[in-house]
């Protein structure tokens, strides 16, 4: 069973793990920076690029604000066409429903087209315990899957590894899993592609089930729509008998037009193409060709909770470009595994707690904070979500929920030093008192260290006396013969008077 994210560490801990690696830190920089460099040139391209981003966020939060409805009329549309509707509440409803699918065709391994929300709820070790391989296609998916490691980008999981490390992958661990790599294999990009072709070609011939995501689903037509660049997925919607696409109930659109801006974003956005190499769309059963048995299962798994924040929905828009990981700060020192989820980066960030809820795990809540509040990016977003102002609303809800619960418990450094400060504050004699010991706490933080603060900021000088003090003794700022010692005024307004 390949790694999980289960038990990360709270993301401070880990992105000073990830800090420390070195090479880690360089092949971030490469790829996001190359990637930053097509995204900006293509979008150059398009004069009402702007207006296009406000057209897609518009459509994307209609559908949501009409979300029930609209996934009512998809259910009708996809079973009209001949699809089979699933409806999961949660992982555990979905892992099941795949597998049952997969158990009634005797099938024992499945392909499967790159997929998120497949990777969220765990779908590929939930059918190894059923006995079920699950074969990734996508080449960046393989790398992983065959090293056990870790997606750590939306768009290029294997972001973290260079081509060096892949090829030792391959050799490695390629035989285990069906055909072995080349031995005269090279770290030449066409030459590691070539190779996993080969490796997943007797797995897209043999296989009985495929297994995809979707990147929208329009409920007027009854209509999936996957994009991809490497034709992978295009084999595993066509080849097996038996289709079943697992879709976030947020992927909804309403019309088949609402494509249109859709399908101009997202290539942009993500690889920076003018269009993906390879759209794929689907609507049910067509007799004699593609699967003959296509089942959709419509997933909420916390979709429904983030719905309902009126600041966070926002988030649910997303299209996956990962444009907003490709120019954040934070994650290009990081990378994605401290965020210890299949979403990272700044969407990630906010997309976590809204579907999963905060105040009862520590890694959850720690991921409102893995920001810089920069805003870049919001900037960059097809869809214009608004990922800095909800990071500070999160912050805010983290803050309460502990808030609830302290009572019961020791308070957190942080709330108990805005306690502190709060009743210092609320008296004038209790502030003129803590002025007068500035110096010493100065002191005593030098002397021993507030590592948590001073590792990554300078402690200032202590004034020689408080502004309360310089007052008191300059009898509101005025030299012995009452006149100001200091010209409000200031410069400025001296050199005006002179000129006049």
């Amino acid at each position: 069973m390949s790694a999980t994210f289960v038990g990360m560490p709270a993301f401070p801990t880990a992105a000073r793990e990830a800090l420390a690696d070195s090479q880690l830190r360089h092949n971030l920089a490469h790829a996001t920076g190359t990637i930053r460099a097509k995204r900006a040139k293509v979008v150059e391209e398009v004069p009402d690029w702007e207006e296009l981003r406000l057209a897609g966020a518009a459509l994307k939060e209609r559908a949501l604000l009409d979300l029930d409805a609209q996934l009512v009329r998809l259910e009708e549309t996809l079973t009209a066409n001949g699809a089979t509707v699933h409806w999961a509440r949660d992982a555990a409803e979905a892992n099941a429903i795949v597998a049952t699918i997969a158990k009634q065709h005797a099938a024992e391994e499945v392909v499967k087209v790159k997929s998120m929300v497949t990777q969220e709820i765990g779908l590929n070790e939930a059918l190894a315990e059923e006995g079920i391989a699950a074969w990734e296609t996508d080449l960046a998916e393989l790398i992983v899957q065959l090293g056990d490691d870790l997606p750590s980008h939306i768009l290029v999981p294997a972001i973290h590894r260079n081509r060096a490390e892949i090829r030792e992958i391959f050799l490695r661990k390629m035989a285990a899993a069906g055909r072995p790599a080349p031995a005269d294999l090279t770290d030449e990009p066409a030459v590691l592609a070539a190779a996993a072709r080969e490796h997943l070609r007797e797995k897209f011939l043999r296989a009985k089930v495929g297994i995809s995501g979707a990147n929208f689903a329009v409920a007027e037509t009854g209509t999936l729509v996957v994009v991809e660049s490497e034709g992978n997925g295009r084999m595993c919607l066509t080849l097996p008998e038996v289709l079943v696409s697992v879709v976030g109930i947020e992927k909804v659109v309403a019309q088949w037009d609402d494509l249109g801006p859709m399908l101009r974003l997202l290539p942009r956005s993500s690889t920076g193409e003018r269009m993906n190499p390879y759209t794929s769309m689907w609507s049910g059963i067509s007799p004699g060709d593609g699967p003959q048995e296509v089942h959709v299962v419509l997933l909420d798994n916390g979709r429904t909770r983030a719905l309902a924040d009126e600041v966070g929905r926002q988030a649910l828009r997303c299209i996956r470009c990962s444009a907003c990981l490709n120019v954040c700060p934070v994650y290009e020192r990081t990378g994605g595994h401290a965020y210890g989820s299949v979403y990272p980066g700044p969407i990630g960030a906010i997309l976590n707690p809204l579907l999963r809820g905060v105040g009862h795990d520590d890694q959850i809540d720690s991921l409102p904070y893995a920001s810089s509040l920069c805003g870049a990016c919001f900037e960059v977003c097809p869809v214009r979500i608004d990922i800095p102002s909800v990071l500070v609303d999160q912050r805010a809800q983290v803050v309460d929920a502990h808030r609830a619960v302290s009572w019961r418990s020791v308070p957190k450094p942080e709330a108990a030093a805005m306690k502190g400060a709060a009743y210092v504050l609320g008296r004038s004699r209790r502030l003129s008192l803590v002025e007068r010991l500035t110096g010493l706490g100065v002191g005593l933080a030098r002397r021993f260290g507030l590592t948590a603060w001073t590792g990554a900021r300078d402690l200032p000088e202590a004034p020689a006396e408080s502004f309360r003090a310089w007052w008191e003794r300059t009898d509101g700022g005025r030299d012995a013969s009452g006149n100001d010692a200091v010209d409000p005024a200031g410069p400025d307004e001296d050199l005006r008077k002179g000129d006049l």
